[in-house]
């Protein structure tokens, strides 16, 4: 029986632990439907990986956020709410700003973040985890390549924090968000064009400039554009990041054996990224829409249809891991999708690697134990991102 089977992405009781309902979707109702809500969800690894891989089928065109998602394209410019062939032109054209040595020649950058933000907490007992340092990070480090202003980097990260804000039975559909895309795309916008009257050596810069080739010749991005890309960026940059190194903290926490072994062998370090984004998706839910109707496990799923690929679930399906809810940094396993696949791979799935192998290694060089203060914590919630605000931790 499944009429107790319930999951929706704003239930924040279920998405305390949501493996358990999740496992129960693999095994009884690979394709779940939610009246309520109107969505379909495809849990099993196999099902969300070729979902990625054919945006011919699983379009990103109306959005990719249940909320924003609608029967109508999105038309915002966003890069993630667009499908190829249009995605990969731009997709191409950004990537031009994202070189690897742009990215590489961050490394040195990034520790001395992580020691600027880390030697003050030695000797101090404890600090927060998450607030004091893994959102701090990934915020300066993308504010830093993208070309944000540092006086501006603070109030940046804190409007970034305020587009993720959801109301009960709203979702983002709530002024708090609106008011915090709409300062972000302003503040870009006018970013943008002052870096069309005086170049600098930004990622900024290089949208500023960048121009795109079509049948119909070449043009340069607009001020929108350029701004809907730096946006969509830093907001990315920040806060999956953020919530990669929160789950580190607690997993390594909860398993100090192998938090030993990577204080006394940094090579470990690698794996354990892959291991904590399989076993904690940062980003655990992506919404597609059908362009056909499709067949899949016995049902028909319409064309039009809002459909969500529940990526932390295929982290943790038996069918592609073996004993896929232990955690394990020595596991070895050819990939994930938490990075998502296909022509929506993320852009800055390398630098997310880069910082989180620094950051770990950095916190692990001053602390290798710690202990998590879990009635203190606070875990952040919203419909795409899950993971801790707030992670108290005793040194």
């Amino acid at each position: 029986m499944t009429d107790d089977l319930y999951w929706d992405p704003f239930d924040k009781i279920v998405d305390v632990n949501p493996y358990p309902v999740w496992r129960r979707m693999r095994d009884e109702v690979p394709v779940y439907r939610n009246d309520k809500l109107d969505f379909y969800a495809l849990s099993r690894h196999k099902d969300v990986d070729d979902a990625h891989i054919d945006p011919a089928t699983f379009s990103s065109a109306h959005g990719t956020v249940l909320e924003l998602m609608g029967p109508e394209p999105l038309h915002t410019g966003q890069i993630i709410f667009m499908d190829p062939p249009t995605h990969t032109l731009l997709r191409v054209l950004v990537s031009r700003a994202f070189t690897p040595r742009r990215v590489s020649a961050l490394e040195a950058h990034i520790r001395q973040i992580c020691a600027d933000l880390l030697d003050p907490q030695i000797g101090a007992g404890g600090f927060d985890f998450v607030q004091d340092f893994a959102a701090q990070l990934p915020s300066l480090v993308i504010s830093q390549l993208i070309g944000v202003n540092p006086e501006d980097r603070e109030e940046i990260r804190q409007t970034i924090d305020q587009t993720f804000h959801i109301e009960e039975g709203k979702g983002m559909i709530n002024d708090v968000s609106f008011a915090a895309q709409i300062k972000m795309h302003t503040y870009f916008s006018e970013q943008i064009d002052i870096r069309r009257r005086e170049p600098r050596d930004d990622m900024m810069t290089g949208l500023a400039q960048a121009e795109i080739t079509t049948d119909e010749g070449s043009r340069s991005l607009t001020t929108s554009e350029a701004a809907d890309f730096t946006n969509l960026l830093v907001a990315a940059g920040t806060e999956t990041v953020a919530r990669l190194l929160g789950w580190a903290c607690d997993l390594l926490d909860s398993h100090p054996d192998q938090r030993a072994d990577l204080a006394a062998d940094s090579s470990l370090l690698p794996n354990t990224i892959e291991e904590t984004l399989r076993y904690e998706a940062p980003s655990p839910v992506q919404g597609r829409t059908t362009t056909r109707d499709v067949e899949l496990h016995g049902t028909t799923i319409p064309a039009g249809s809002r459909v969500l690929l529940l990526t932390a679930s295929a982290g943790r399906d038996e069918r592609a891991y073996p004993d896929a809810d232990t955690y394990d940094i020595r596991r070895r396993f050819d990939s994930h999708v938490s990075f998502g696949r296909g022509p929506h791979f993320c852009l800055g799935a390398a630098l997310a690697r880069m910082e989180g192998r620094i950051a770990l290694e950095e916190a692990l060089r001053r602390f290798p134990n710690w202990e998590v203060d879990r009635d203190r914590a606070v875990r952040l919630h919203t419909s795409t991102v899950r993971g801790y605000e707030k992670l108290p931790v005793i040194v």
